[in-house]
Parts: structure tokens; sequence; C-alpha cells
């Protein structure tokens, strides 16, 4: 079932950073949304602190009118780990899912790394006031590195499924050099959601000239797996692909018809792209130039 070509009207910067917010100085970076009720969610995303500092934060957002902000939260729901974790210098936003007694999410851990130039891992925070504020489930990440992912291990979204929960995520296959990791996009499953099986499954491997497979944001309907992601070529492009189990996956990059626009908050790169279905209509968030350092740029189908 390929996904139809969508024509897209770029609304430009939607989400930006607010130097008067202590915890979102610069950048917004990784849209993540959650539905509140009706026609408002949510826009979890990462803005840095003075110190640089990724913090999880959110902007409210009626869909009926995407293109304003209603409000931005004042405090960030979760601030960096402990000294020494694996989040100490930053955590970003992944995915939310809620549960029976509160809200999961699964976030990003961020700190410089020795030998190469980063690490980043996958971690799990728990919400029991529907969002407003988030304690660790543990402060070691969730995906690490084990036997079949020696690497980076990052950008959890996860699905339910009939039993248990799906997990894709992005996984390191090797470092090029200290400043150049090559990552593709690989599937696991847990029956609890916090404890996962990983066997080094690819979900979506690279086409030819790409180094690099970030942030997939899945969805299911009508029993079609749809996945939103970006690769790395030359620059940051938006890419989709489909799956009728969830596990073997056919990519239709052409079936997003988005572009880096000249002279615009994403003429470098078009990524970490997140689609929302609103009364009939896609409603796009995603980050441009600088991963995100301007903010949250909005596209809406037309």
């Amino acid at each position: 079932m390929h996904f139809p070509k969508i024509k897209w009207q770029k609304k430009g910067l939607v989400i930006e950073p607010n130097e008067n917010i202590w915890w979102m100085r610069t950048h917004a970076m990784l849209p993540t949304p959650y539905h509140v009720e009706g026609s408002l969610y949510r826009i979890y995303f990462a803005g840095r602190n003075d110190m640089n500092q990724s913090h999880i934060g959110y902007a409210l957002i009626d869909m009926d009118y995407p293109d304003k902000v209603i409000e931005y939260k004042a405090d960030a729901v979760l601030t960096p780990g402990r000294l020494g974790t694996f989040d100490d210098n930053g955590v970003l936003s992944s995915c939310l899912m809620p549960i029976d007694d509160g809200l999961l999410m699964y976030t990003i851990g961020f700190k410089p790394g020795g030998t190469t130039r980063m690490d980043l891992f996958g971690g799990l925070a728990i919400s029991k006031d529907k969002g407003e504020s988030f304690e660790r489930w543990s402060e070691a990440p969730i995906i690490g590195r084990n036997k079949v992912n020696p690497f980076i291990n990052t950008a959890p979204w996860v699905i339910r499924e009939q039993e248990g929960f799906r997990m894709y995520y992005v996984s390191g296959t090797e470092w090029v050099n200290k400043d150049l990791p090559r990552y593709n996009i690989q599937t696991a499953t847990s029956t609890d959601g916090k404890n996962w099986d990983r066997q080094g499954i690819v979900a979506i491997d690279f086409a030819a000239g790409e180094n690099a497979l970030a942030r997939p944001y899945v969805t299911k309907e009508n029993g079609i797996y749809r996945m939103w992601f970006s690769s790395k070529g030359e620059f940051y492009l938006p890419r989709y692909a489909e799956s009728e189990d969830g596990v073997h996956w056919t990519r239709y990059d052409d079936a997003v018809d988005l572009a880096p626009t000249p002279n615009s908050p994403d003429e470098e790169m078009i990524c970490y792209p997140v689609v929302i279905k609103h009364k009939g209509q896609h409603i796009m968030f995603y980050n441009g130039n600088g991963y995100g350092k301007n903010g949250i740029c909005l596209a809406v189908e037309c």
C-alpha cells in the first residue's frame, strides 16, 4: 500500500527558542507530539540553557491553527541527569506514550565522547501528572551498548502491539572517524515497554550515498505501519517507508515531496519530521537549519 504523495505548504518557523525562558534560550529540537484532547496537542522538544545543555519542555498548539503557539511550558519537564550518567550533559524527547497509570517518555541522552565526538543512548522517564513533569525510570539507558549494538543507540520510538511493544531506534554501525558516525534504524521488542530484546534486526538500511538514518516516527493506520524518518547524504532530507508486519519495510522516498528552500529556516536541511493527521489533513513539524537552532518548522497538506 503506497502512501500517496502529499503536496505540502511550508509555514516557516512555529516553535522558536526564547531567551527569556531559562531552559530554551537556544534551539527547539526534535518535535515530539502528544495529544491532550480535542484539537489540542503538546509538542515536546529540547531547548538549551546558557550552558548549551538540552532540557525538555513543550509548546501547546491547537491543530486547528497549527501555526500559532498558545503557550510554552515555563519550566522544563525533564532536566539533564546526575553527573556521570548517560544524559548528564543533555536530555531530549523522542517518544510519548500513554499508559494506564501515567505517561511514558522515551528520551535521548547526550554526553561528550572520549575518542569519538559524542555518546548517545535511549532512556525512559515516567509522568504521574499528565506530562507536566517526569522522573527517570532508570538513571541507566534502556538501550545502551550490547553485543549486537556496540556503538550509539538512541532516538527510540515505541508503539503498542497486540502483545507487548515494538521499538524503532537509531543504532550505530561504525565510526568512520571520530566526528562521523554511521547509523541505521533497527527494531526491538518488549513485554513491558521498559526491558528490551534487541537482536540487531534492521528495519531501514542505507540507500546509496547515505551515512545516517535519523529519528524514526511510526504510526499504524488500517493495518499498515508508516514510518517517517530522515536520511543524510550531503544533507538531511525527510523520508517515508511502509510495512505490513512492522519488521520488513519498503521505502517510498518520492512520497515526501519536501525539499530545502533557499534563504529560509530550512535551506540547509530538513530533519526529524513528525506527521499528525488532524481532521483528514496531514500536518508536519520538523527541524531545519542547525538541527533546530532556529526552532521547529511547520508544513501543512494543501
